[in-house]
């Protein structure tokens, strides 16, 4: 492995370390540069050579947790495309990453109310883009125009973010509920997007 490679390893180590470390009970600005350095399996001096302090590397897992988010809806238009219905689909990937990466999640919906601006910014940004792309969608698939497109993608992604807020401490019961309520919640947004407004 070059030299390059290991760094890019051993940054990706810090940032897993970092995740690894946020539960419900612990926001980044609980955990320490100490914990991720041990957790991450480095020297706390060693830290320094991949971020300048951990409010990069907090800016890092916002980006990481944006990116995850949009790639996940990127597959979830992968499923649509071979035969899934739009709504269902959607939902279900959202949860079943939720599931799997519950950290994630917690670190964008914590992060969004939090108390460091330049965190709240930077989730504001991830979720901006999230609405962008599913407005571009909205378009290409409904021919609506883009003000309207717009303001169903913003209610849409608002509505399944609140979900998602509720799913992360459910069990797998209660999560199907809170699934099947959003969709039926989307397919009312959906419904009222294709009336003319009056």
């Amino acid at each position: 492995m070059s030299r390059q490679e290991q760094k890019l390893k051993t940054r990706q180590n810090i940032i897993h370390a970092a995740f690894s470390l946020l539960d419900e009970n612990r926001s980044l600005s609980a955990i320490s540069l100490r914990e991720v350095a041990r957790e991450a399996g480095i020297a706390p001096t060693s830290f320094y050579r991949h971020f300048k302090d951990m409010d990069e590397l907090g800016l890092t897992l916002v980006d990481e947790a944006g990116l995850a988010l949009r790639q996940l809806m990127r597959q979830a238009r992968r499923r649509i495309a071979s035969g899934g219905g739009v709504i269902h689909t959607s939902v279900e990937t959202f949860m079943e990453f939720i599931a799997a990466n519950t950290n994630v999640f917690r670190l964008l919906l914590r992060e969004h109310t939090g108390t460091s601006s330049a965190y709240r910014l930077a989730v504001f940004r991830e979720i901006q883009h999230f609405i962008d792309e599913l407005t571009d969608y909205i378009i290409e698939q409904q021919g609506v125009e883009y003000a309207c497109a717009q303001l169903q993608a913003d209610a849409m992604v608002r509505l399944v973010f609140s979900a998602g807020a509720e799913a992360l401490e459910a069990d797998d019961k209660l999560r199907r509920e809170i699934g099947e309520r959003v969709k039926a919640q989307l397919r009312f947004v959906q419904l009222g997007a294709t009336q003319k407004s009056v």
